[in-house]
Order: C-alpha cells, then structure tokens, then sequence
C-alpha cells in the first residue's frame, strides 16, 4: 500500500508576551489554507504552531506580576488559542517550549554538538539588546541603538558558549545555489545572499543564569540556559518526536513549508540552516518570508492607535471575510495596507455582491421554478454558454488553483476563483431564467441553465474552502450538498455534472451581508462624529451636487411576491448587474407579482436600508403617481444592462 505525500507546514512560534496581532494572524490563516487545500487533494498533513515562551522578556514580566514565569506563560497561552479557534484555524499541532519533551531534544542537540567541539566557551563583549535577546557588534549598532528594533543597547562582557556557526557559510551558500526555491520569494533570497557575503560569525547560544535563569538549562553546564532562539528553532523536529498522532521525524520531515515573517528571515534562513546541518540532518524544501501591514499607510503602533485587533475584526465581520481580505488583497511576499475602506469595499463588491449574490440567486430561482429540487439537465439544451462556463470551472480547480498554490500565490487564485464568480453571475444575467419561465416551452432550457448555475457554484464550493472554510460549509448545506471537508474531495478529479438531481436546496440568510462603508474593521479607528444638522433651507430647490448625490441606476426584477396583511407592499427580488437585492415597493395595488417579473426599471441604489412591515428594502423603485402608482418607470431597450448607471 502507498502512503500520501506528506506535507509539512509551520508557522513561526510566537512569542508568548506579544499581544496577537494581525501580522501573527496573517502567517498563521496562509499556513491554514495551505493546509486546508493540501488535506483535499488527499496528502497527509501536519500543520504545526504553537509558543516561544523562555527569555529575559518573560522572566521580567513575571517578576513585576509576582508570579513564576511559567505561570505567566499558562495566563497568556490562551490569547492565542482562542484566537486560532476564531479564525478556524485546523492547526494539528500546538507546541510550547515549556514542553518537558520539546527540552529533551533541545538538550540532545546541545550534547551532540558539544561533543562534536561544535560549541565551545568564550569571552566576549558586545552590545546587547534585552528586546531582541540578542548581542550585536560595534557596526551593527546604530547610535547606541538596536539595528532591529531602534531600543537602546547596553554594552556587556561576560563569558559565554558558542556554536561554529562560521563553519557552514560556504556549505549554506552551495545549498543556495543548488536550490533556487529553499528561500523565497526571490526578493528574500537575494537579502539572504548579501548578508552571506560578509564573513558569518559564530553565535552565542547561552546565557548565563546569573542574568538569565529562565530557559533550557545546557546538558554540560548547569550555570547557564539556552539561547532563546536555538531553543525556539529546534521546535520544527522536535514536535514532530510527539505530537503528531503517529509520532515520526523520518516520515514529515524535511518540512515542506516554514512560513515567516520578513523580520525572521535571516534567524531561519542562517541560524536553523546551519544548526540542521552541524546536526547533519535535511533543510527544509523551502521558506517563504512574507511583508509586513501598515494601516492606512502608517506603522502600526499602540502610540498611534492604529493597530488592527484580530478579535475585534473578527467579531464584527465574521473570521471568512477577514481571512479573505488580507490572501486578497497583495501577492503574498510584499507589504501590504489594511486599509478600512479597501476591506469594507471587499466585502461589499466580492464577497455580498459577486459569491453571495451567485447564491441567492441560483438557491432563490431553483426553489422558484423547481421547487426548491435540483433539475436534471439535458444534453440537447446545452448551448456555448454552458460548455464556456464548464471549462471555466474545471480549469479553476484542477489547473489554475493548484498551479498557484504550490506557488504560494494566494491573491492569484482568489483572483481567478472570483473570475468564475463573475462568469457566473454575467451566465445568469445572459441566460435569464425568469424571462425563460414565462414560456412553458423553454422548461427544458429553463432546467438546464439552473442546473450549470448550481454546478458552477458546486465548484466554487470547493475552490474557496481553503480560504473561507465556513463559507463553503455554508454554501454546501443551501445547495443540497453532502460534503464533508475533512475528507480528500480534491484526490480525485471533479467532473462536470456528477452533482446529480434531485438534491434539495435550501435558502439560508446572505452570506455576507452588505457593510455600511462607515463601519469601522477595528476597535482601534474611532467613529467620525456625526456633523451638526443645519437649518431647513425654506428654498425647496436642489443644487446639481445634490442630485449628484443619488445613484440611479437600471435593475431587473427577478421575482415578486406579495408582503403578508399588506395589499400594497410587494417584495421584489432585483437584479442590479454586479449585485441582487431585495427591495420593497408600494405597487401592490396596480401591479401583481406576476405583473412584473422581467421587468426592466430604475432604482434608487444608494438609499439607507429601511423595514417596511418588518421586512428590509434595500433600495427604492422609482414610479409615477403620488398617493396612488399609475406606473412604474421601465425601460423597453431589451439590451439595457442591469446596473446601467442613469444621469
């Protein structure tokens, strides 16, 4: 029997003191996907996270609590695991390096060096950053500031062990060029060749206890502890001694992936290499140091107010939406700006108007013109449409999707997956089935166009999984789907039309509800006051800037019905090109339902939501009369798009 590839993915351990922010959630939700995509396609994976909880930061904040470090450490653990819970993290690893067996092999290298003569102990002074946990030399030191973080450094002279670190710096640059992809994206792997063009100097992997004793104590000197970064690297083989559920170093390891910052790079990508190879055991295939977030342009800092709290955005938006935006929004490597207007224009235009509308409308006119059962399709109706819209979707997710994501192309495949999310919406808007149902000689037509709607969605069901799994699981249960994520779904091919009929859909509320563009993403960015109202102008006249002010645009009622104990009120379904909403019009007693499906009329787009009865409209219809309709303003130009703006 063969086994599934493995795929071995981690995030950087995070340091226990910090407070999550965005960029640990952005590290961790990519690794997530990777992840995701990878147990579908039926490899076997170990995603692997956890916390660095040993050094002086730690042991400092300890003391000023009055409590043990370790204690400290168990009080901030959950900060993080909650937070993965809410993001729907599937991780199926959480290491600490409080972990008695995670020490066992941290000390094991230690001993196996040191009888190598790989460390060895040495005077030495230098300039040391308590930030950083780190010793810097005369060049590096900037001004009597940390080259890293800009804190003040002080200057110590102490003895100390050291690791051979200069030993491998050819031996790391042949493994350079030997393997192009080891350190991506390019741009990291030219910063990584730079730095190895200056002599690499041996490392300082010890602190003694008399100014540090919270750490790992060294196997052949109780006067000192590990240095915190060769205690935190040695996680990525040690976990795997432990925590998997079929304990194996020989069966996961090289790590497929180490997903990290920027800021680590060189710790990984120097530091580890060269520890794993005075070991003599395999690198990793690759790491991939990913940017850093800004907010609106600016550093984010607790000074300037402007950091972005997971938990906030998290609580307000829903986990989907956040993970969307920030594998969206830039190529996955670069920096990148969390902007409020840009995450509250994703979630408006792709997620409620492009994903969710493709739903609500295709379960809406199923339930409509099927009654609510999936349609069986036939061949001899199929037209270019279909055939263009099959091919779309099998490229997506057997070409396309993959060949990205072995990349670490997170944003082009988002792109391409929402370019059959526009195909979708565009093959509805062509194919109108409501116009369709009006002749009970198109019911063959009428079925088939339903039911490539429905598979179209079928794929994306599987396509955004990776990326928005609630999403998915969501979509599935509307569309009578019986899928279950955790199995490989993705390990054999996908065929066109194997969705079958006969499933029932149901309607569910909108995936992403539409978003004022004044909410604000974070509890960080205050709330503009709301401006002093001015006097009534006795003038009833309004400016051309005030007409400017209302969207008037072109829209396709797609179905009516009419509002319970009101003989007035209709509730239409409408078709507005690039979105579909709901909004309710007081035409009930000129029109019927029936009356005025199909129709093509014009809309107030952006009026405040209202309830009229208890039921929210979403806009306003524009028609004639006043305290009685004698007719709604339509269009008779048949190519008239929805959406048309009208001035």
């Amino acid at each position: 029997m063969t086994m599934p590839e493995s795929f071995y993915i981690t995030t950087p351990i995070y340091y226990v003191n910090d407070v999550p922010h965005v960029g640990h959630a952005y590290t961790t939700i990519a690794a997530d996907v990777l992840a995701r995509w990878r147990r579908l396609t039926g490899e076997e994976v170990f995603f692997l996270t956890g916390l660095d909880e040993h050094g002086q930061k730690v042991q400092q904040a300890a003391a000023k609590a009055g409590i043990s470090p370790q204690e400290h450490c168990d009080r901030l653990t959950p900060q993080f695991r909650t937070l993965w819970e809410k993001l729907t993290i599937s991780n199926d690893g959480f290491i600490r390096t409080t972990d008695a067996r995670h020490q066992t092999v941290v000390q094991r290298f230690l001993r196996q060096l040191y009888d190598k003569q790989l460390i060895y102990r040495a005077e030495y002074t230098g300039w040391y950053c308590t930030f950083d946990e780190r010793f810097w030399t005369e060049k590096d030191v900037d001004n009597g500031r940390c080259p890293d973080c800009q804190r003040p450094v002080e200057q110590l002279s102490e003895s100390n062990y050291f690791f051979r670190m200069s030993q491998f710096q050819q031996r790391l640059l042949d493994h350079l060029d030997a393997n192009p992809t080891f350190i991506r994206p390019e741009s990291r792997r030219n910063e990584v060749l730079g730095f190895l063009q200056k002599p690499l100097e041996d490392l300082s992997i010890s602190r003694p206890k008399t100014r540090l004793s919270w750490g790992i104590e060294l196997p052949f000197d109780a006067g000192y502890v590990t240095y915190v970064w060769f205690d935190a690297l040695v996680n990525y083989v040690s976990a795997l001694e432990y925590l998997p559920p079929q304990p194996s170093v020989d069966r996961l390891w090289p790590a497929t992936v180490h997903l990290v910052g920027k800021d680590i790079l060189t710790t990984h990508a120097v530091y580890w290499s060269t520890m794993l190879m005075a070991m003599e055991i395999p690198l990793p295939r690759t790491i991939f140091a990913h940017g850093w977030w800004t907010v609106d342009g600016e550093k984010m800092s607790k000074s300037r107010g402007n950091v972005i709290d997971p938990y906030a955005v998290v609580d307000r938006f829903g986990a989907d939406a956040f993970r969307y935006f920030l594998l969206r929004e830039i190529p996955f490597g670069q920096d990148g700006d969390f902007s409020h207007e840009s995450f509250i224009g994703r979630i408006n235009a792709d997620l409620a108007n492009g994903l969710g509308n493709l739903l609500s409308r295709t379960v809406t006119l199923i339930q409509r013109f099927c009654h609510g059962t999936m349609p069986v399709p036939d061949p001899s109706a199929v037209t270019e449409l279909e055939t263009d819209l099959q091919s779309a979707a099998q490229s997506l997710l057997h070409q396309t999707m993959p060949q990205h994501l072995r990349r670490i192309e997170f944003n082009r495949t988002l792109e391409a997956t929402w370019g059959l999310v526009q195909l979708g919406n565009q093959y509805i808007d062509k194919t109108a089935p409501w116009v369709l149902a009006k002749d009970p000689g198109n019911g063959t037509r009428l079925r088939t166009v339903l039911f490539h709607a429905a598979e179209t969605l079928r794929f994306l069901c599987l396509a955004v999984y990776p990326f928005m799994p609630d999403t998915a699981r969501e979509m599935a249960r509307q569309l009578g789907l019986p899928y279950d994520f955790s199995q490989p779904l993705l390990k054999d091919s996908i065929a066109w039309g194997d969705q079958g009929s006969g499933a029932t859909v149901v309607k569910g509320n909108a995936l992403f509800p539409r978003v004022d563009a004044a909410a604000t993403p974070s509890s960080a960015k205050p709330q503009p006051k709301a401006a002093a109202s001015s006097s009534k102008d006795e003038d009833n006249r309004i400016t051309i800037q005030d007409f400017q002010k209302v969207e008037l645009k072109v829209a396709t009622i797609l179905m009516a019905e009419r509002i319970p104990k009101s003989e007035k009120l209709l509730k239409l379904q409408v078709d507005l090109g690039t979105e579909q909403r709901q909004i309710v019009a007081g035409i009930g007693k000129k029109y019927s339902p029936d009356d005025v499906v199909g129709k093509t009329i014009l809309v107030v787009a952006n009026l405040k939501p209202a309830k009229l009865m208890g039921v929210e409209s979403q806009g306003m219809v524009l028609a004639a009369g006043d305290q009685d309709v004698q007719g709604l303003v339509t269009f008779e130009d048949a190519d008239l798009q929805p959406g048309t703006m009208v001035k």
